[in-house]
């Protein structure tokens, strides 16, 4: 037999996806018995208010008259399961008047190591950065541990139930939540959805984030709270854009004269402001961020901490001592550790490991263009191919000297495992017959059949250079033994290797020469993690349109094809992708992607590495998904006493 508690959980939950009238759940909650304030919190879930009686009064006049309801509404200190974080939360505390609980949770501190530096999403996609914004910005949905779509700024997810997919593929409608301020109290309408899409589709603008836009054609406001997506063809993938990191909404009043050139100048870059539970109070790029609560958050009772603090600086390794051995932080962000080095905080006592599928693939990244030969005012320009990579062979060889293993064991342990995929996590697009190996012998042999002859020195030299190569990464321990394991095995072929490491916020910053996206190298590493839906996270390999595909000076490397890998093979697949609609034939596409990618050697899979982070003991509500940035449900986290 369902209990109250059941019924009451049952009831938050389609109140907050706005399933049911305020009527209904009036209606409801009182044939439950509940008592005015679990009412009230009902009520204020649903958004909006009566114009003339304030919710509480209505919750506490609709109680007074329910029969029986002294002796069956819930008690003051019942523990109620909430719909939203999963926790044991006290009803009355919870839900007296739409903001009784709010605050009163002090400073929440986390440590970023690897500081932000932008607090606009749609110029960066760096996690570093992306993973802040998510503090105080909010996308129309994100997706949970379950790959289920979780509204934000969103009343419902579209279905075709309600209307909201067309049953051609070509639209979405989403209606949007009409309670929503943004921080300087104007109000969220549709028309800052259709600002974003603006914003972003300008190609002076240089927004990262336009590729997850690309099967967008225009996007129109029904009304101030119904916005329509029009697709340019069937589009499979119609819960892409405006959700998860990528889809950050902006404010077109604050943001209206910083389109185009002017975006990157936006005073809103440094001090922004959002929708979300918590307001920028103050930013130091390459340093920290303070974080105030939103009292106007529309969610009652949310956010609990009075401060968020994220902190940049130190190293991973730092970041996990203070939560797990000093107790200084809460929550730890990205541990990019040595297995053994995590192993030996666990007696710390203060914080706890929280590890999750989905940490992306590490993978060494090959330059397919030159970084040594300035075309157009530009080195690895895409149309000067690399002497070296641009043999088959030579990446072959390449991929059979990472030891993969050895990379995996001995420094993730737990936090990965070895992989000859450069797509992880998700079994549907992985192939099956994808395998790795490693083997110096075979690759000596592909090195000297492609014609790389060692010199005097004992250097190979192919097409006229030297097999000399600059290797760079981000600073990172774990990072730099990585680098030392594969120049090692590529000494053993008789192939220089020159290691090069460089702080986050330089390599991972597009107006800096020594960055990932000028690739001024020749090897590079990164970790990604594929979306939901992998067609964007196949960006990295299209060069379709080399304008907007490829990074580069013309687009302000804004391209996510970093590596300047080109092959009209896969821009086919890429474009059959796109435009299928069924399923399974969807599916097939994309398993004849990553064999295709993978065999060319398009980059490296190395390790298929989990999440892990640090939380103390005493930190709740959390619950990380491989989908979203670590604080994605920051607004339920909470601390017990």
């Amino acid at each position: 037999m369902e209990t109250q508690h059941e019924a009451f959980d049952e009831l938050m939950t389609r109140a907050r996806l706005r399933q049911l009238s305020r009527r209904d759940v009036l209606r409801r909650a009182v044939a439950l018995g509940l008592s005015a304030p679990a009412i009230a919190s009902l009520l204020a879930a649903c958004g909006g208010g009566s114009k003339t009686t304030p919710v509480a009064t209505m919750a506490e006049t609709a109680a007074n008259t329910a029969i029986s309801s002294s002796t069956a509404s819930v008690s003051a200190g019942s523990p109620v399961a909430s719909a939203t974080t999963g926790s044991a939360t006290p009803l009355a505390t919870e839900a007296a008047t739409p903001t009784a609980a709010r605050g009163g949770g002090g400073d929440l501190n986390i440590l970023w190591w690897q500081a932000p530096v932008i607090l606009n999403a749609h110029l960066s996609l760096a996690d570093k950065d992306t993973g802040s914004v998510r503090v105080y910005a909010e996308p129309l949905a994100d997706f949970n541990n379950q790959t289920e779509p979780v509204p934000f700024l969103a009343a419902e997810i579209p279905s075709a139930d309600n209307g909201g997919l067309a049953a051609d593929g070509t639209s979405v409608t989403w209606q949007l939540r009409k309670d929503v301020k943004w921080h300087d109290g104007e109000p969220f309408t549709s028309a800052d959805v259709v600002f974003t899409f603006m914003y972003l589709s300008d190609p002076k603008s240089a927004a990262t984030t336009i590729g997850y836009y690309k099967s967008v054609d225009t996007v129109e406001a029904v009304d101030d709270y119904t916005v329509r997506i029009n697709f340019k063809n069937p589009t499979p993938d119609w819960y892409t854009p405006f959700t998860g990191a990528a889809g950050q909404i902006l404010p077109e009043h604050i943001l209206k004269d910083f389109v185009g050139e002017k975006a990157a100048t936006a005073p809103f870059n440094l001090k922004p402001i959002g929708t979300g539970p918590y307001k920028v109070s103050n930013f130091t790029p390459g340093d920290s961020v303070v974080f105030e609560i939103n009292n106007d958050y529309y969610e009652a009772g949310k956010p609990y901490f009075d401060r968020v603090i994220i902190k940049g600086g130190g190293s991973a390794e730092s970041a996990a001592r203070a939560v797990m051995q000093s107790g200084e932080a809460d929550w730890a962000w990205n541990l990019q550790v040595q297995s053994t080095v995590l192993q030996s905080m666990e007696s710390g006592g203060k914080g706890t490991f929280v590890t999750w599928p989905g940490g992306g693939t590490e993978k060494l990244v090959i330059n397919h263009t030159d970084p040594q030969t300035e075309t157009n005012g530009q080195k690895s320009y895409y149309q000067t191919p690399h002497p070296h990579f641009r043999e088959l062979k030579v990446r072959q060889a390449l991929a059979l000297a990472i030891q993969r293993d050895v990379i995996a064991k001995q420094l993730y342990g737990p936090g990965g495992k070895e992989t000859g995929y450069t797509l992880n996590n998700n079994p549907l697009y992985m192939p099956k017959d994808i395998t790795w190996k490693f083997d110096l012998d075979a690759a000596k042999q592909l090195l000297d059949d492609a014609g790389a002859a060692p010199g005097s020195d004992g250097i190979r030299t192919l097409n006229g250079r030297k097999m000399s190569w600059l290797f760079t990464a981000s600073t990172n321990d774990l990072r730099q033994k990585e680098q030392e394991i594969i120049k090692a095995a590529l000494q053993k072929l008789n192939i220089a290797c020159e290691i090069k490491a460089i702080d986050a916020s330089v390599y991972f910053n597009a107006g800096n020469d020594d960055s990932f996206q000028h690739l001024y190298c020749d090897l590079g590493i990164e970790s990604n993690t594929a979306g939901v839906f992998p067609l964007l996270w196949y960006l990295r390999y299209l060069s379709a349109n080399p304008a907007t595909d490829i990074a580069q000076k013309e687009n302000g490397w804004s391209g996510r094809n970093i590596q300047r890998y080109q092959n009209p093979d896969f821009n086919a697949l890429y474009a059959q992708a796109a435009k299928e609609v069924d399923k399974d034939k969807s599916i097939q596409i994309f398993l004849q992607m990553q064999d295709l990618v993978v065999k060319d050697v398009a980059d490296i899979g190395m390790v298929s590495r989990n999440h892990v982070a640090a939380a103390a003991k005493s930190l709740t509500g959390y619950e990380p998904t491989p989908w979203a940035t670590d604080v994605w449900d920051i607004k339920n986290w909470k601390k017990s006493s």
